[in-house]
């Protein structure tokens, strides 16, 4: 792991290669599959299934031992096909196709037999599925990850994060940076220094892992930085995000510590994004062929 310091106060840390095997334990031979991480995807919605299928299989390909993905019933029968690996649950939608509230007894069911979960990828926007995921944010007593939607729910509600019981890993872009705090300036796209400083009052406010994500992806808690320097711009398409979501799930359940799993999944998905561009260049290549690509780094 190297170590650089962009500023008198700022002791930035960059992960190596040689950092995937330290942060993950070596596998027992008399492991079983519960000793791999039970994983819970709460996403997907009408016209939004591909969010939930690369999540799930991303966290699958990163060596997940059970995961469960929940997801509206309007969608279920597509998703069910799409992921044999998994095991997909329908829940009660609303009419437009959506999570709704009636579902928040079986989700909190799921919640308590997993080890943690991600909130979000492709679930869209209404007030019941704010009024959902700000109580099981409440009510959680496993690590959550919020991206994407997840992440929408609790713009101009950021106070609602604080009061959360468990660990939180926040993964916006800057569209959902700006969201979640809106008195802060735009964020400057290259400067490394303010993009750290920015990401760090989010973390210290929310009381949560954030991992801001751009050129240089930064990952904080508000003390500790991580800037990732791996990937490219052909990650920059629909679907790169719900990929690293689902591997940093994956890494999370395989017991990596919160802001340990954040920093390893970027720079496992930026690296896994280099190899595809080698191979199929940086216009041809598809967030798909990085879940594939990531298993070559975690030989």
């Amino acid at each position: 792991m190297k170590r650089k310091t962009l500023t008198e106060k700022l002791d930035v840390r960059v992960l190596e290669r040689e950092d995937i095997s330290s942060l993950l334990r070596p596998r027992n031979v008399f492991a079983h599959k519960g000793d791999f991480g039970k994983v819970m995807l709460l996403c997907g919605a009408v016209g939004y299934t591909g969010a939930a299928a690369m999540a799930s299989q991303a966290a699958l390909r990163c060596g997940s031992g059970l995961v469960f993905t929940l997801v509206p019933e309007s969608v279920w029968v597509i998703l069910a096909s799409k992921l044999t690996e998994a095991m997909v649950f329908p829940l009660p939608c609303d009419k437009a196709g959506r999570v709704s509230l009636r579902s928040k007894d079986l989700i909190l069911s799921h919640l308590a037999g997993c080890d943690c979960a991600l909130l979000g990828p492709g679930l869209g926007r209404s007030e019941e599925l704010n009024s959902l995921l700000w109580e099981l944010v409440e009510r959680s007593e496993i690590p959550l990850i919020l991206d994407a939607d997840g992440l929408n729910a609790f713009s101009g509600h950021i106070d609602r994060l604080r009061g959360a019981a468990c660990p939180l890993i926040l993964t916006p872009h800057d569209g959902e940076f700006a969201r979640l705090m809106p008195e802060e300036p735009p964020l400057p796209k290259e400067d490394i220094v303010a993009r750290c400083e920015a990401a760090a009052r989010l973390a210290r406010m929310a009381k949560a892992v954030v991992l801001l994500k751009g050129y240089r992806t930064i990952i904080t808690d508000g003390r500790t930085f991580y800037v990732n320097t791996t990937g490219n711009p052909g990650m920059a398409t629909g679907g790169s995000g719900d990929v690293l979501a689902g591997m940093i799930l994956s890494l999370l359940g395989q017991g990596v510590a919160p802001l340990e799993a954040a920093a390893l999944g970027a720079y496992l998905h930026g690296a896994a994004g280099d190899l595809c561009a080698q191979e199929y260049g940086q216009r041809g290549m598809l967030p798909g062929d990085m879940i594939i690509a990531v298993t070559r780094l975690l030989k």
